[in-house]
């Protein structure tokens, strides 16, 4: 052991189970520490603060130990400027370049610190203007100052909320056992509280809402004012307008049955709407008359199609490209602060890797595994719940409505039997 460095962390250490994940990561990747100083909080909300000397085989191996322990929120005592290296062409980054975690990060610039605007994970931080930017590698200009290494950066992941809250640090449990009606209550009233705030809520969601009949729940949120931000494809938009123009979905009526010659519905849904040449003109010629996507257009929320190579069609709204996709994705969570994604793996993992880990997440879905992907990626803050989307969102729309007429119904551990 000949390569030493000191570093420190400052926080909720003990109870965010921050401080053993640390010092278990020394360990595991064969380095050794020694705590210098440790100052515990001595009430609720007082932070503690340690120093660790942390020794590795050589300066390689202390390097490697001190970037895991960096996405831990721990940083050098002696922190000198951030570096930087210029970019050699574009999307052509720098050897050693920074690469981001979905946690807000600060760099140290000019002898202070700069917060890394609209940070989420895999990008790169440019320097511009005396400003610190989350940069995606397909955004890299030739000659941008990028930031090089972890000297100079900081990273504060999330803490366990000082109260109980519905949303708690390392809540990510996935389980078809949980307590699903009282989690129901519980999100019904989570986003009450956040649209009462003011804050933005974001739907992510998959064709399986319109065919499980979950599409009038969820149109009735929009109507309603509770969906800021609608994220899908073109399937939904084009399964939810031939329910409204032929009432069938993928063919099948309502009772999900198939009818004879259903299976082109879908097809003459599109050529309708082509033939409006876009959803908001089909709605003002009297065409479409209810549905997610009439309620979202009526309602002028921000709605992203983003198309993919299954796509029929697509209709006049999805955006093929898929940069322009993500890029209009990523503009639209912009200050979101909660996201629920319904029955939908890959767009839900595409918004979780655009989300920063603050941002309140649930998870539904009818297969356990789909949720625990999603609950490996994105927010730090996620709720998971394996059920049917069928019968999730109209139980949600319900509760929201308990609410809004004043009801006050208990906590299932609140009940008298």
């Amino acid at each position: 052991m000949s390569e030493i460095a000191d570093i420190e962390m400052q926080g909720h250490l003990i109870d965010s189970q921050m401080m053993t994940r640390v010092l278990d990561k020394i360990m595991d990747m064969g380095g050794e520490f020694e705590i210098k100083n440790f100052q515990i909080g001595q009430k609720k909300n007082d932070t503690s603060y340690v120093q660790i000397t942390v020794t590795g085989d050589d300066s390689a191996h202390l390097d490697r130990i001190l970037l895991e322990l960096h996405a831990l929120g721990a940083q050098l005592v002696q922190m000198d400027d951030v570096k930087t290296g210029v970019a050699p062409g574009d999307m052509v980054v720098p050897r050693g370049f920074y690469s981001t975690t979905n946690h807000p990060t600060y760099v140290r610039y000019k002898g202070s610190w700069v917060e890394v605007e609209h940070n989420h994970m895999d990008c790169l931080v440019v320097l511009r203007d005396g400003r610190a930017i989350c940069t995606p590698i397909g955004h890299i200009k030739k000659g941008d100052c990028v930031v090089i290494g972890t000297s100079g950066v900081k990273v504060v992941p999330p803490e366990r909320p000082r109260e109980k809250t519905f949303f708690g640090f390392m809540s990510n449990e996935v389980s078809s056992e949980r307590p699903s009606g009282e989690l129901v209550r519980q999100l019904a009233s989570e986003i009450v509280r956040t649209k009462n705030a003011g804050g933005k809520i974001a739907v992510v969601c998959g064709p399986a809402l319109v065919h499980t009949g979950a599409a009038p729940s969820l149109a009735r949120l929009i109507r309603e004012g509770y969906v800021d931000v609608l994220l899908a494809g073109n399937a939904v938009a084009v399964h939810d307008i031939e329910r409204q123009l032929f009432g069938t979905s993928l063919g099948m009526n309502c009772q999900g049955n198939a009818i004879s010659g259903g299976h082109r519905n879908h097809l003459y849904a599109i050529s309708e709407i082509m033939a409006s040449g876009s959803i908001k003109n089909a709605i003002a010629e009297g065409k479409l008359k209810g549905g997610i996507m009439y309620e979202a257009t009526e309602k002028g929320i921000t709605y992203i199609l983003a198309g993919s190579i299954r796509d029929d069609g697509p209709l006049p709204e999805v955006i093929t490209d898929t940069v322009r996709a993500k890029d209009a994705m990523d503009k639209a969570l912009q200050g979101v602060g909660m996201t629920i994604m319904l029955g939908t793996m890959l767009h839900s993992i595409a918004v979780g890797n655009l989300l920063p880990s603050f941002v309140k997440t649930i998870c539904v879905d009818i297969n356990p595994s789909t949720v625990t992907k999603l609950m490996d990626r994105g927010s730090a803050q996620a709720i998971g719940l394996v059920t049917d989307i069928g019968i999730f969102l109209p139980h949600l729309v319900e509760e929201i409505e308990k609410l809004k007429n004043g009801a006050n119904d208990l906590p299932c551990e609140d009940r008298k039997t």
